[in-house]
């Protein structure tokens, strides 16, 4: 039995470690190939613990962590994702930015990844915001380390409501696999209108 259970602000701080650990293991998985470390990890995480209007929504099998999907205001997310939005006409106090959803292999097609969604798009309606986005990273269709059996999730944000804007985009860096630096990945927008 899966349990979902959504926390915010301070009550987040206990899991710091295990959603760092997630993160890592999970992105490392194509198409974000991500080469982290669990201090940058803490570090990131660390501001959704500080925000009372954050949220981080947990999937758990017994005591152990296997997913997680989080909210903030956009507002205080990093310079990359505020001022494009803003730029792109969208007022930055309407709009809940959704971080990301992680997710163990063996807890895939349960279910969780729509309860994700539903989770953060109360949170963001019962605290005001108009507007749900996130950006996802985009990898050429013939990238070296792509799975010939991979499925992008654009099929399933889509039936959620979001809608891809490759109008409006930024890059996020980080080291992929087999790095030695850290490069910028182009990153596009999907936009929600919350009723």
């Amino acid at each position: 039995m899966i349990e979902i259970e959504p926390v915010t602000g301070e009550a987040i701080a206990p899991h710091l470690d295990a959603l760092a650990a997630l993160r890592i293991a999970v992105f490392r998985e194509f198409p974000y190939l991500y080469d982290g470390s669990l201090d940058y990890e803490r570090r990131y995480l660390a501001t959704y613990a500080a925000s009372p209007d954050s949220l981080v929504v947990l999937a758990r099998d017994g005591a152990r962590v296997v997913g997680a999907s989080t909210a903030m205001p956009v507002a205080l997310h990093s310079d990359d994702v505020a001022p494009v939005l803003a730029r792109a006409g969208y007022p930055v106090e309407a709009v809940c930015y959704f971080g990301e959803s992680v997710l163990d292999a063996a807890y895939r097609g349960r279910g969780i990844g729509r309860a994700f969604f539903e989770h953060r798009e109360r949170h963001a309606r019962a605290r005001g915001f108009r507007i749900a986005a996130f950006c996802a990273v985009v990898r050429p269709p013939d990238h070296a380390r792509r799975p010939a059996d991979y499925v992008p999730h654009d099929a399933f944000w889509t039936r959620r409501g979001f809608q891809r804007r490759p109008d409006i985009t930024t890059t996020f860096s980080w080291r992929d696999l087999a790095e030695r630096d850290e490069t910028p990945k182009p990153m596009v927008f999907w936009i929600k209108e919350l009723a």
